[in-house]
């Protein structure tokens, strides 16, 4: 397995721990709770590691580094 995999891996399990419903971009559901992770998200200046969204507003950014 590769780092980032590992790191990602271990990112997803934290915030499902802290209550996040983490998705893949491509099976995006922002009304399956409230607060939910989407990885890989596309922006105009790239890809957001993962995507953070409250009641379905973007809140944040969390990049994956190994």
């Amino acid at each position: 397995m590769k780092p980032e995999e590992k790191a990602r891996q271990q990112i997803d399990q934290l915030l499902e721990q802290a209550g996040w419903k983490v998705q893949d971009y491509r099976e995006l559901n922002l009304g399956a709770s409230l607060g939910v992770a989407v990885r890989e998200f596309p922006l105009i200046s790239g890809t957001a590691d993962y995507l953070l969204f409250v009641d379905r507003t973007p809140v944040g950014v969390v990049g994956a580094k190994h």
